[in-house]
């Protein structure tokens, strides 16, 4: 009878608990959406703008789409124009947090290798509010796509290396944070990793493109948030970059049960959410999901 009573109440808390969230201090976090170009000092400022209007709301973190450094006209200038990480724009990055003093989710940026002059690592890079970077990961999943009843072509792996490893969750303001970018979303068996490792929050930067994006990007989303009972912070470029880039928008956050409770618009702005890792921790508790899984019938989802 506990449980079915506690299950109604997790079914229904959209509407059940809005009183309740209006009351509670938990941690707000903002997700923010822009239209980068391959004017670098523009989308910096953009960045700087975002990340003062989500201080001014209260977020602890902001949240930044898949290339919110810069996005180019061609492979050879995407490869041109990257830095490393010690370079003057994650440098710029880190005044804005520690100015501000907000986290700031950056990814994914456009890292340059010192070993490589063809290719680039397409790294989500975390930054806590003091300036400093607690976490880089590297994207694993590259998005190839040479569809010719569209048109649309994009092959990242022309000029990006994959990542070869999963980082394990950071500790943050708002809980344990899981980093991923775009294409991984589509990967569950990386968000089931994280899970596996302790994320409680989910992260999916990106710049998805307007048709897969009007096809699956909410789904996606909604997916991973209710599989691994995780929140799902998804920041989004929208709008039309250059002559053959338009991304699909919708930057959204998502609660453990699978609920859109934050989404923006289709334009450069951000909207803010409460994680509320009680309700996480209820909902894990009255769908034991994990308790469940017949792992002697097939494998436990482990990093390597």
């Amino acid at each position: 009878m506990r449980f079915s009573s506690s299950f109604t109440i997790v079914k229904y808390h959209s509407k059940q608990f809005a009183r309740y969230y209006s009351i509670m201090a938990n941690p707000l976090v903002a997700v923010c959406q822009m239209t980068s170009t391959n004017d670098k000092d523009k989308n910096l400022e953009t960045v700087r703008k975002l990340a003062e209007k989500a201080k001014s709301k209260s977020a602890c973190i902001a949240f930044f789409p898949e290339a919110c450094d810069y996005l180019a006209d061609n492979k050879k200038a995407t490869v041109a124009m990257s830095q490393s990480l010690d370079g003057p724009t994650v440098a710029s990055y880190k005044e804005i947090a520690k100015t501000n003093r907000i986290w700031l989710s950056l990814g994914g940026l456009h890292e340059a290798l010192s070993n490589n002059e063809t290719h680039i690592s397409n790294t989500h890079v975390l930054i806590n509010s003091q300036g400093e970077i607690v976490g880089a990961y590297r994207k694993m999943h590259l998005f190839d796509m040479d569809n010719k009843s569209t048109g649309v072509r994009l092959m990242e792996s022309d000029y990006v290396l994959p990542g070869q490893k999963i980082e394990p969750p950071i500790s943050t303001p708002i809980g344990k944070l899981g980093l991923s970018i775009c294409y991984d979303m589509r990967f569950p068996e990386l968000s089931l990793s994280l899970r596996n490792m302790g994320a409680e929050i989910l992260t999916y930067p990106s710049a998805f493109t307007y048709q897969t994006g009007a096809a699956h990007w909410e789904i996606l989303l909604r997916a991973r948030a209710i599989e691994t009972q995780c929140y799902v912070v998804a920041a989004a470029q929208t709008g039309t970059h250059n002559k053959k880039r338009v991304s699909w928008g919708h930057g959204m956050i998502i609660d453990p049960w699978g609920t859109v409770i934050a989404q923006c618009s289709e334009k450069t702005d951000l909207v803010v959410a409460e994680i509320d890792l009680e309700l996480l921790k209820q909902i894990r508790e009255n769908m034991p999901c994990e308790n469940h899984r017949r792992t002697d019938l097939y494998p436990k989802i482990t990093p390597l």
